[in-house]
């Protein structure tokens, strides 16, 4: 398989920013990272700022994008894609990587805000995945979706791409 454009999904803290960075690196592509795009201080009105960041970080002829802003980007980003990949993990894992993240210096994660983490990922199945699916079927119904549900599955999959 030969995946230029490739886009990395999950919940949080199923490692999809870790996973794309190495990736990008093997396949020799930008990483590009929706949460270092969008500012926390950001509201609904900057959502057209962030889409035409969006785009512009995009334009390239190969890249891996980690983070689902479905509603927002999927437009946008879903019809150049040649792969999506989507991160599952157990939410207790998740709940363990989202407090680890607190104590990584220079993250914009808080404790302020981990309560609102942690009840994104209570819900993330029953809101965010349907959502995502949806928007998946609207803008990129021919683009192949893999499940990665463990790091010897992401580790295979480097491989794949990159032998």
């Amino acid at each position: 398989m030969r995946a230029r454009r490739i886009l990395v999904l999950g919940g949080a803290g199923t490692g999809k920013t870790s996973f794309s960075g190495k990736l990008a690196r093997r396949l020799d592509a930008p990483h590009i990272c929706l949460d270092e795009i969008w500012r926390p201080n950001w509201s609904a009105d900057d959502v057209p700022a962030f889409r035409d960041q969006i785009k512009e970080a995009h334009s390239g002829e190969a890249w891996v994008s980690d983070g689902n802003f479905a509603l927002a980007t999927f437009d946008l980003r879903l019809p150049q894609a040649d792969l999506v990949l989507w991160l599952e993990r157990p939410k207790w894992r998740q709940r363990v990587a989202v407090v680890r993240r607190l104590f990584v210096p220079d993250h914009h994660h808080t404790w302020r805000k981990l309560p609102d983490v942690l009840g994104f990922i209570a819900r993330f199945d029953r809101v965010n995945r349907p959502r995502i699916m949806a928007a998946l079927a609207e803008h990129g119904p021919n683009v192949p979706v893999r499940r990665l549900r463990s790091r010897a599955e992401e580790a295979a999959l480097i491989s794949e791409l990159v032998d």
